[in-house]
């Protein structure tokens, strides 16, 4: 181990216990999304960075662009810490989090530690991450980094798809970064991720007397033709299958289907919601060009109904950007050091925040505090959770990545 890995581990390790009050304090305040009211826990974060030290960029979104995309409130926070001349890089982490739901045997937002393992929603997704990022930075100013600018962007808005978070950021031109790190699932160092189309299917039809259902238009029986047709389409996607690792085949899930008046009336309208995971190598247009093909061919079969698609999200594929890789080889080089195991970078199938800065032109990874794998973290479930030791090594690799790029 070099003296500079030394002094970084030693500056992490004595500020250790901190780093794992900080999370706490973020899991013990929700921000939940839906209902997307996540301005006071920014405010809270922020507080607490500034009482590390760190000055703390308040970016408040628009009212009308937050309602525009199903929030209530959202503020970004950005930190910036300039060393000297030399690249920008950009750690992005998400502090919205899915509802609590049922089923936990610990507080949702109790940060309750059993065995060195803290228990709340948003613990390990994503946010650690808020503290693996500002403590590495912290880390870095105790060992004197002299080259570069490390950033914070510490974002809002990553469960409703990010346009209001990163992408925002990027597009007022508040940072413009030249690499980036996004908050991480596991041991792994992500270079790809699957991209995501969701379409809405609007059947209508006329209701009617059960007793006299001829009278009628049935949407519902049009929706079962169309969902048929759908899950026919959805068993060949398992032929196709991305070269790159982690990634796995396409899907197609249908995850909501609401409809209908009552018992004794023929439905006049049912919407059926899909989610379409789309792997690195396929073309978005061209995926919900063969979607929306396949649901007019199905409604065909029943021309008295109306049929109407109309699509709610695009997020694309993130494929990797040249100068990606230097960033992915350091972090698995300082990963593989510090775990004491191979670390290698893969892609994963779901998808996040970093795919907008690589449609900005950014060279972007992820990596960040978590188990080998996000089933671990029981991520979005119940007893969602994180080791403690994970945190601490993500912030060394973390840290001893970034002086590495930097101090070159």
């Amino acid at each position: 181990m070099t003296d500079i890995s030394e002094r970084l581990r030693h500056a992490i390790d004595a500020g250790f216990a901190e780093e794992v009050r900080f999370l706490a304090e973020l899991v013990r305040h929700p921000s939940d999304n839906p209902a997307g009211d996540c301005a006071p826990h920014a405010e809270r974060t922020a507080v607490l960075l500034e009482e590390m030290g760190f000055t703390v960029e308040r970016h408040p979104v628009p009212d009308a662009l937050v309602r525009a995309n199903g929030m209530v409130s959202a503020v970004n926070l950005v930190v910036r810490r300039r060393f000297g001349d030399g690249p920008v890089v950009a750690l992005n982490a998400h502090g919205d989090v899915v509802p609590p739901g049922e089923g936990w045997t610990h507080p949702p937002y109790g940060a309750e530690i059993v065995d060195g393992t803290m228990y709340g929603r948003g613990v390990a997704v994503s946010k650690s991450d808020f503290a693996t990022y500002a403590f590495a930075l912290r880390a870095l100013e105790a060992a004197g980094l002299a080259r570069g600018t490390v950033e914070l962007h510490l974002t809002y808005d990553e469960e409703v798809g990010g346009a209001i978070g990163p992408q925002w950021l990027l597009e007022q031109g508040i940072s413009k970064p030249d690499l980036a790190i996004c908050a991480g699932f596991g041991h792994a160092v992500v270079t790809a991720h699957n991209g995501c189309l969701h379409l809405e299917i609007e059947v209508r039809g006329r209701s009617a007397h059960a007793a006299l259902p001829a009278t009628g238009i049935d949407a519902l029986e049009a929706a079962n033709g169309i969902l048929t047709a759908l899950y026919a389409y959805r068993h060949t996607l398992a032929d196709t299958v991305s070269a790159v690792a982690g990634i796995g085949s396409p899907q197609l899930t249908v995850g909501l289907i609401e409809g209908g008046i009552n018992t004794n009336v023929v439905p006049d309208r049912v919407v059926l919601r899909l989610d379409r995971r789309m792997i690195p190598e396929e073309a978005p247009e061209a995926v919900e060009e063969r979607l929306r093909a396949v649901v007019a061919g199905a409604a065909a079969a029943f021309p008295q109904a109306r049929v109407t698609v109309r699509r709610i999200l695009l997020a694309r594929p993130l494929v990797p950007l040249p100068g990606a890789e230097r960033l992915a080889g350091l972090l698995c080089t300082q990963a593989t050091r510090v775990m004491g195991e191979p670390v290698r970078s893969q892609g994963v199938p779901l998808y996040t925040d970093a795919r907008h800065y690589a449609e900005a032109g950014i060279p972007v990874v992820l990596y960040g505090a978590g188990p080998r794998s996000i089933e671990a973290a029981n991520a979005h479930r119940a007893d969602e959770n994180l080791r403690l030791e994970d945190l601490r090594k993500a912030t060394e690799v973390v840290a001893c990545a970034l002086w590495d790029l930097l101090a070159a």
